[in-house]
């Protein structure tokens, strides 16, 4: 396989290797995407939940940014978990020394075990100013309701908070709707000229930790090889869909998906 196109990464990492940096570098390799990384956190966890995180120090976060961009110029950008102002801040001052367009923005907040990965003040920053940056954000439902005071219960709903969160500068959202109460799954993509309700089948499992950190990485990879971001977002959910259908029943608690799920590995192993 060739490499299709480069990305970096700013996002936390996961010592279970289910979510955050693991998961990402996973899912862009799978898809023949060359990956760099800029490190955030580090967090102790497994599939029952986050033990501890330990920051990275602010200017060692900013100097992995600068100099993998200084050398290497990806194609586009995903970041996720930012969990304080002086983080949010610092990625904001470097991204603005070099011109890259296609950035996609995974507002990380909430572990899959309910422990918060940022600050309040973070979040307000994040609201004010790295969101006008972005290409895309991709808040689930609980991350959408803290960005935006709007309650979600519906469809209806979720279309009514992407449209607050347009308000805030950003010109496209992806919220994933996993979280709502409902037969099938809903995410809707929305921009000011167009809205698209991609609907699927719910699979009635635990094992989805890291399915947000997958699909963004997922976005950002497909975006970064010139696809439009709503088929970035429709091929994403597709490949986390299959990843999920194909999770290998890991861990005593959320288990991780199955990013390997796009390579044929019977052919590689003949």
């Amino acid at each position: 396989m060739k490499i299709k196109s480069k990305i970096l990464i700013i996002a936390g990492s996961d010592s279970s290797g289910g979510a955050g940096i693991q998961a990402d570098i996973k899912t862009a390799t799978c898809l023949g995407i060359y990956s760099m990384s800029a490190v955030t956190a580090v967090t102790v966890q497994n599939t029952k939940g986050v033990k501890s995180v330990v920051p990275i120090p602010v200017n060692e976060i900013y100097n992995q940014i600068y100099h993998t961009l200084n050398d290497i110029k990806p194609d586009a950008i995903k970041i996720g978990m930012l969990h304080s102002t002086e983080v949010i801040d610092k990625v904001y001052k470097v991204l603005n020394k070099f011109k890259i367009k296609k950035i996609i923005l995974d507002p990380v907040m909430i572990a899959k075990g309910g422990s918060k990965l940022i600050t309040d003040q973070g979040v307000k920053l994040l609201k004010r100013k790295l969101i006008k940056k972005v290409s895309l954000i991709t808040p689930n439902i609980p991350e959408a309701e803290i960005l935006t005071g709007v309650k979600i219960n519906s469809k209806e709903d979720m279309i009514f908070a992407a449209n607050e969160l347009i308000k805030f500068g950003v010109p496209n959202v992806l919220i994933k709707g996993g979280h709502l109460e409902s037969k099938s799954v809903y995410d809707i993509f929305l921009n000011k000229k167009e809205i698209k309700i991609f609907t699927n089948k719910r699979f009635h499992t635990k094992n989805t930790h890291g399915t947000g950190c997958t699909l963004s990485t997922a976005i950002t990879s497909f975006f970064s090889c010139g696809k439009t971001l709503k088929k970035s977002c429709e091929l994403g959910i597709k490949y986390v869909n299959l990843s999920i259908l194909t999770n290998p029943k890991i861990g005593k608690g959320h288990g991780p998906i199955n990013h390997l799920n796009s390579i044929n590995l019977k052919k590689m192993f003949k």
